[in-house]
């Protein structure tokens, strides 16, 4: 009987999906299901939902909340992260509007820029403490990593501490099915690979009983009208040769091509929203309200199988049945030849009893490894001004990001860092 351990448990939707993969998995279904949240009273929605949908499910696991998060974890054989530091209302909302006063315009502000770095810095601490703890009471554990930025997060865990961790995203799954229904192709029976970092990893080959889908793909992909979601990746992919696996709306910011304030129009050309941000509080409360009526009060509350990595990861592990997944790990021994090793890289790996063995890629086309390498450096440098407590490092980080470092003098940058650092007060650690 694992035992699995849910930090940021008070996510209920998310909780449902990837704990009720695991009821409806015969190799997990016993499992003892341990819940952890600082908010008390969502926890207690979670662990709620949960009993009526194992109930509902045979009722074969076993589900407790635990308020003390060492406890949570002591004897856990899986660890599930999906946490978040800081709420929308004050810190989310000045990752986007501290830059915005100073003329950078982003779009979700999780993963790169100056939103991807001061969540990053709030959050790898806390992640470090999850992995002492882990060290300390369940040495042998599994991390498994959905929490953003996924690259530096990983990338801290791994090259920190000694737990075993993958990051996992929901990108890579969905590209190739995506892409071709866009243009209005079928998905059946396609085969493709994909490799690069998190959210910013191509699709390198897409073919269908041996032929290449590409020249298709990007015939119809130049015959689409506009406006639509897909306008900024048709342009990467028309401009580099490849398709990027993450969204237009995340890709946009990562890359310091779309969003200029000399050139204002670009918004609109490839329809790039910025101000998205000021409707999540409203969208949250929707969220909950959703929650509470169709998970919380709902006691027939019901679950069918998604495409969430966890379980199945998790099934592979119990049974020794070899799984693939695209896991986010170190490039160590170059998995990606021509990204730096220190990197976090997202790749092909195989999971079983042994574990997330991953795959060799190679090389990738020079271009996608050049445009790879200015979002490693920025997440490099990001994990080093945490472990060090080096400010100069949370400088070297800001001036190399792509977006920030194409509207912004450094002077500017270097004070716009020292206005976040001291807003976010005690969320952060002190930087000399």
């Amino acid at each position: 009987m694992p035992k699995i351990a849910f930090i940021g448990a008070g996510s209920t939707i998310f909780v449902k999906n990837v704990l009720g993969d695991c009821m409806l998995t015969p190799a997990l279904a016993d499992a003892h299901i341990a819940l952890h949240d600082i908010d008390l009273e969502r926890l207690k929605d979670s662990e709620k939902m949960l009993l009526n949908l194992n109930a509902n499910l045979g009722g074969k696991a076993t589900i407790q909340a635990y308020a003390d998060r060492r406890e949570a974890l002591r004897g856990a054989d899986y660890v599930i992260n999906a946490i978040s530091v800081g709420a929308f209302e004050p810190v989310i909302r000045r990752d986007h509007e501290m830059p915005r006063k100073y003329g950078l315009k982003q779009t979700y502000a999780d993963t790169l820029g100056m939103g991807g770095l001061m969540r990053g810095l709030r959050t790898i601490d806390v992640m470090l403490e999850f992995a002492r703890d882990m060290e300390e009471l369940c040495p042998d554990a599994w991390f498994l990593n959905y929490t953003n930025p996924m690259a530096i997060l990983t990338g801290a865990i791994l090259r920190e501490t000694g737990i075993k961790a993958v990051g996992l995203c929901h990108s890579v799954q969905v590209c190739a099915k995506e892409l071709l229904e866009g243009l209005g192709m079928s998905a059946e029976s396609v085969r493709w690979r994909i490799a690069g970092i998190n959210h910013q990893a191509w699709l390198l080959d897409i073919t269908r009983g041996g032929e290449d889908l590409y020249p298709e793909i990007k015939r119809r992909a130049a015959a689409r009208p506009g406006p639509h979601d897909d306008m900024v990746r048709y342009e990467i992919m028309n401009t580099f040769g490849y398709y990027v696996t993450e969204s237009s709306m995340h890709g946009a910011e990562y890359v310091p091509y779309f969003i200029k304030n000399a050139y204002p129009e670009l918004l609109e050309k490839y329809n790039i929203p910025t101000e998205n941000y000021k409707g999540w509080g409203e969208s949250s409360k929707t969220y909950w309200e959703r929650a509470m009526n169709d998970l919380v009060r709902n006691a027939s509350v019901t679950h069918v199988r998604t495409h969430e990595y966890a379980s199945y990861i998790m099934e592979a592990m119990e049974t020794n049945v070899p799984y693939k997944i695209a896991g986010n790990v170190l490039n160590t021994g170059g998995l990606i030849s021509n990204l730096p090793e220190e990197a976090c890289v997202e790749v092909s790996c195989i999971v079983d009893a042994e574990g997330v063995t991953p795959t060799r890629f190679g090389a990738l086309p020079p271009q996608l490894a050049a445009l790879n390498r200015t979002n490693i450096n920025m997440q490099l440098l990001t994990i080093e001004a945490a472990v060090t407590r080096k400010r100069e490092h949370i400088y070297h980080a800001a001036l190399l990001d792509p977006h920030t470092s194409s509207e912004l003098p450094i002077d500017t940058i270097k004070a716009m860092v020292d206005e976040m650092l001291e807003a976010y007060g005690d969320l952060l650690p002190k930087y000399r």
